[in-house]
């Protein structure tokens, strides 16, 4: 069986590297199974690709597309051809997609027209906001799918709400895996080749700032809402260190929406707004800002379900989240980009005493990656 996995953005690398390791091992353990690796290049600068390949072990891509970053529907059929060329070359058995970003798109739609089964992890999220083109990518992915790989009983649910019946898999949470072990090894180094590392690197100490993330299109593509969370933050800086790792999109919108962009400055400098600015994190340093984190203010969805694995307040900033229990849980509060719900959801934030895993982050359930892997194995012949 050969496996085409199509991934193009950072979070679809941490996705991507407990299922790749569950495909060696079962090539490992005698099972006819390889992975060919296509990387569209939609994240392509080495703080967004490269380091995240290193540090979580990914073999290096068998096909290296480089469409690097483009308005959706160019970027979107720039990958579409690409991918179609490698499918008829390869011919793989499964196409296997990750999340719900453009990248995702394309490989169903390419291996779509191609009659090649689509496996879709994570599938069945929904915000229910049509205006983000995350939540179209991932209805149109999972409506082509032929495997829905879910994280939770309320995205299996939404998928039978949509009236698809077959092919769903509740399997937990492949995120759960890669942070259980990038928090693990993080937490044991301060230094990486004799150099600072983490909060060492940084300054920081263990509970003492609010780690910020900030790359949703409905935030970055609209000055207002960009504005409006840069003074909120401005506002937070004032009492408490506020880290801000910066997408290299988000930092041009910035620029471009004109607020204060002198401030900005250089990662790696405080701007006199009180505000941190630094260079992308790679997932070891990532996750050892987040667990190191007071607060987490984030319109990522990763990112809310890593600050909930671990146990760290989240203000997340947008009006919807996919994920639904994080909120009903009291761990995330949707503060959308209103500065003063931003700045009275970070003072007024009670620590929930009740704690429930989710999404298959617990050390009595089986891995899910080696799930997706057995079932896709059963079910693709």
């Amino acid at each position: 069986m050969k496996i085409a996995t199509i991934i193009g953005a950072r979070p679809q690398f941490i996705k991507a590297a407990p299922v790749s390791r569950a495909v060696r091992a079962a090539a490992a353990a005698g099972a006819d199974i390889s992975e060919i690796l296509v990387h569209t290049g939609q994240h392509y600068d080495d703080n967004m690709s490269a380091i995240f390949f290193e540090e979580l072990g990914i073999p290096a891509p068998d096909y290296d597309l480089e469409i690097g970053s483009a308005a959706h529907g160019a970027q979107t059929g720039a990958m579409l051809a690409a991918i179609e060329r490698i499918l008829e070359r390869e011919r793989p058995d499964v196409i296997l997609i990750y999340g719900d970003t453009n990248s995702t798109l394309a490989g169903a739609l390419a291996a779509a027209k191609m009659n090649i089964p689509i496996a879709h992890v994570e599938a069945g999220l929904r915000s229910y906001d049509r205006n983000m083109p995350e939540e179209i990518n991932r209805v149109v992915a999972d409506r082509l799918s032929t495997l829905l790989f879910c994280p939770s009983k309320t995205a299996a649910a939404n998928l039978r709400k949509e009236g698809i019946r077959n092919g769903i898999y509740i399997v937990g949470d492949v995120m759960a895996e890669a942070l259980a072990e990038s928090a693990r090894r993080a937490k044991k180094q301060d230094t990486r080749g004799g150099a600072p590392f983490g909060l060492t690197r940084l300054g920081l100490n263990e509970g003492g700032f609010i780690l910020v993330t900030v790359h949703r299109a409905e935030n970055t593509d609209d000055p207002v809402r960009l504005k409006n969370i840069l003074d909120a933050l401005e506002t937070i800086a004032r009492e408490k260190t506020v880290v801000f790792p910066i997408h290299p999109r988000t930092k041009k919108m910035i620029a471009a929406a004109g607020w204060k962009p002198e401030q900005a400055g250089k990662a790696g400098k405080t701007a006199d707004t009180g505000i941190r600015f630094i260079d992308p994190a790679g997932p070891l340093e990532m996750a050892r800002l987040e667990s190191g984190a007071a607060m987490i203010l984030t319109d990522s969805g990763g990112v809310q379900k890593e600050a909930y694995w671990l146990k760290v307040p989240c203000v997340t900033l947008r009006e919807r989240t996919e994920w639904v229990e994080t909120v009903a849980s009291g761990w995330n509060v949707l503060a959308s980009a209103d500065p003063k719900k931003i700045v009275r959801a970070v003072k007024n934030f009670k620590r929930p005493r009740k704690y429930i895993p989710l999404y298959g982050f617990s050390p009595q359930a089986k891995a899910a990656s080696a799930r997706i892997i057995a079932i896709i194995r059963g079910r693709i012949t």
